[in-house]
């Protein structure tokens, strides 16, 4: 019997295991909006509520955390990545935009949904080039284009990315549009059987 391979599986949060539609609520909330998930075409979301870069920075210290409280799990997200713990195959290291002062509520929210990972790195930015590098990711897990663009390109490893509203365009050969965790679930197992 052929032994499986075992991966190193970088995991963007936001929008990948949390549903990425479930900023919009909270968005149209503060803002007296009232956009379906449908609309918000592009990644920044101070474009689509035509509101300042600093005005999203400062909605996202006061609703931040009830954000990262709320949001939903992702489709089968947490039955997929449980699969993969109870296996004891691949390292789960979740790279995030988040910054470490929501490591709290992030922590919470893993153990509410029993999330399971080895290791989870806010670095409050969406460069997370170094980070996948020093944990050498054979797989990267995301919903932000232009992250899966330069991840693939600079690390030369697959990527693959969420189909969302904001995340449309060309992509090279390495970076595959996805639709679903269970779409995940059956390239990870492909990927294990290769040599």
């Amino acid at each position: 019997m052929k032994r499986e391979k075992s991966l190193t599986i970088g995991i963007d949060i936001d929008g990948t295991v949390t549903d990425p539609g479930s900023i919009v609520p909270l968005m149209n909330e503060a803002f007296g909006k009232n956009l379906a998930y449908a609309e918000c075409r592009e990644y920044n979301l101070a474009r689509v509520y035509n509101i300042s870069d600093e005005e999203f920075v400062d909605w996202l210290d006061e609703y931040g955390p009830r954000l990262y409280r709320e949001a939903p799990v992702h489709g089968m997200a947490d039955m997929v990545l449980q699969t993969w713990h109870q296996q004891q195959l691949h390292q789960l290291v979740y790279i995030s935009a988040r910054e470490d002062k929501h490591r709290d509520v992030t922590l919470q929210w893993f153990e509410r949904y029993a999330i399971p990972y080895h290791h989870i790195e806010l670095i409050g930015s969406h460069d997370k080039l170094s980070a996948a590098k020093r944990w050498n990711v054979d797989l990267f897990l995301e919903d932000r284009r232009e992250n899966a663009l330069q991840l693939s390109e600079e690390l030369g490893i697959p990527v693959l990315l969420f189909d969302t509203p904001y995340n449309q365009g060309e992509l090279p050969a390495l970076v595959r549009r996805i639709y679903s965790w269970d779409e995940v679930a059956a390239i990870v197992k492909e990927m294990e059987m290769k040599p």
